[in-house]
């Protein structure tokens, strides 16, 4: 079986854009069909795309990715990733970012030694920083929620003849099933709505 080219890419939702990775892995020629992407986090690592890439992979093979940290969620799972694909799979491995890291150099054990040293390092420096990031994502968090900045999507608005509606709905002329859809509201949403009115005593009954 011919040796192939194999790139990997990972964004953290899928709102993100995955143009500066596609762009660095562009000069090395790696076919389409070659080439997985996940736009999902790597929390739980449940990524279909790498999932397909590690069933097609072989000895041989060499697999392109920008930085180390697209290999998994912390140092551990880099760590057990990576020696996964080049040990059990045979497959070199070229971080873009890390010119050391770089498996198709050096395969004598000096070579294997360096490269090692080099991966545990970088391994440790990206949970550290994943790590940083989101002890400041919290802290800014915790300090917009002091501010009284509130999260989550804005209620549905009100609609104008809400009064009329809960009006007719206490006289008994419809359910709260058919006083949720005239909303259009969820039952569930409707009596949250009407609690919250009732405890910020802005009444509309």
């Amino acid at each position: 079986m011919q040796n192939q080219l194999f790139g990997y890419i990972r964004v953290s939702t899928a709102e993100q854009h995955d143009d500066r990775q596609r762009t660095a892995l562009a000069p090395y020629n790696i076919p389409e069909r070659n080439l997985y992407v996940d736009k999902q986090s790597g929390k739980d690592f449940n990524r279909p795309g790498y999932e397909r890439l590690m069933k097609r992979i072989h000895n041989g093979d060499l697999l392109y990715i920008k930085s180390i940290d697209r290999l998994g969620r912390n140092y551990d799972e880099i760590i057990k990733q990576w020696h996964f694909i080049t040990h059990k799979k045979g497959t070199d491995i070229k971080v873009l970012d890390m010119p050391l890291l770089d498996t198709t150099y050096g395969k004598d054990l000096l070579g294997s030694f360096i490269s090692d040293l080099v991966l545990q390092i970088m391994s440790f420096a990206a949970q550290i920083e994943r790590e940083n990031i989101l002890q400041r994502q919290n802290e800014g968090i915790a300090s917009a929620k002091s501010r009284g900045v509130k999260f989550g999507r804005k209620p549905l608005p009100l609609p104008e003849n809400f009064n009329e509606l809960c009006a007719r709905w206490i006289a008994g002329e419809f359910n709260s099933h058919t006083l949720a859809a005239l909303c259009g509201f969820s039952r569930r949403t409707l009596f949250a709505r009407l609690k919250s009115l009732q405890e910020t005593k802005d009444n509309y009954l």
